[in-house]
């Protein structure tokens, strides 16, 4: 045997030899790993042969999106172009303000009456909530929503404030077929603190005396109350635009919610 030969034998011996030991201390290293390691190891030899789905491109984001695209569709044909007749008739009288900020769930209503600032607000958050809990009447089973008029309850807050005079007065009462129910009238002796719409103010108002139930009161205290808000405007012209006023409200929201949605899946 040439000398060539027996050091090209003795070479490919100790290839193997070595190869054979890296291969198991390979081995053991890899039993020692955690599994999540023991996974991506492997995965690191194995060629990669599927392609990575773009973001955004869900296998049911067209359906979803052709859904709500037929639903705005719907809705949007259905929709009275422009601002419906009862909010400009309500505008024209000049009594009262309407502020409606886009996405909030809450209307806000405010006038001035001589010395004194008055508001009214109310939320479309209520309108779901009784859709929820409403039953079809007994022996109407068979009726469509156009059959069955529904008067859903929506609870109003009202404040009375003056300027130059400290406190506020608070009554919280309940909007129903044309009419207001009164639960309580309170009074704070820092008007901030009936105004705000803050956590802070929230919190310092739950630990106050709100007054008696309204119903409680001597029934001729209870009907100059009601004269005494019936003179300021809050009477049934204003408990019938305001339950209109809070669906034609939710129903707007909504079309935009479906505008909104659709133009994020099929971003």
């Amino acid at each position: 045997m040439s000398a060539l030969r027996a050091v090209r034998q003795l070479a490919s011996s100790s290839a193997r030899a070595l190869s054979q030991r890296t291969s198991l201390v390979s081995a053991r290293a890899v039993a020692r790993l955690p599994v999540f390691a023991r996974v991506d190891v492997a995965g690191a030899r194995a060629p990669f042969s599927v392609s990575a789905r773009r973001l955004g491109e869900g296998t049911t984001d067209g359906a979803v999106s052709s859904k709500i695209g037929e639903e705005l569709a719907y809705e949007k044909e259905a929709a009275v172009e422009g601002e419906p007749s009862f909010i400009k008739e309500f505008k024209s009288s000049g009594i009262w303000t309407v502020e409606d900020l886009a996405g909030s769930d809450e209307i806000t209503i405010h006038r001035k009456f001589g010395n004194e600032h008055i508001r009214l607000i109310f939320s479309i958050a209520d309108l779901q909530t009784a859709e929820d809990s409403f039953e079809t009447p007994e022996g109407e089973e068979g009726a469509s929503e156009e059959d069955v008029e529904v008067s859903y309850p929506l609870r109003c807050s009202f404040t009375i404030t003056k300027p130059s005079v400290p406190g506020a007065l608070s009554i919280d009462a309940v909007c129903q077929e044309g009419t207001f129910v009164v639960e309580n009238v309170s009074f704070y002796n820092d008007s901030k603190i009936a105004t705000d719409l803050t956590a802070e103010a929230d919190w310092r108002r739950r630990g106050l005396y709100i007054g008696p139930q309204f119903e409680t009161l001597d029934v001729s205290l209870q009907e100059e109350f009601e004269k005494f808000l019936q003179e300021r405007g809050i009477n049934e012209s204003l408990a019938f635009f305001v339950p209109e006023y809070a669906q034609y409200k939710e129903q707007k929201e909504y079309v935009d919610w479906l505008g909104n949605v659709k133009k994020f899946i099929d971003a």
